[in-house]
């Protein structure tokens, strides 16, 4: 697969990921109790862990390709 595929392969991934993760985040917010705390907490792991899953396609796509030979 040549890098400009696999860069574009990887974008489509990233925005379908992202959008199911933004509403699985919001809908479990939804069941927090209603301490301001609480949701400060929350939104500020849930914003900042959603680069974790990511962090294995990123290193897919900026993979050099393999040397023909």
């Amino acid at each position: 697969m040549t890098p400009r595929i696999r860069k574009l392969v990887g974008t489509l991934a990233i925005l379908a990921f992202l959008a199911g993760y933004a509403v699985l985040a919001a809908r479990m917010a939804d069941h927090l109790p209603a301490h301001p705390a609480v949701k400060l907490v929350y939104f500020l792991i849930v914003g900042t862990a959603w680069g974790l899953p990511l962090l294995p396609l990123l290193n897919w796509m900026n993979r050099e390709p393999k040397p023909k030979g």
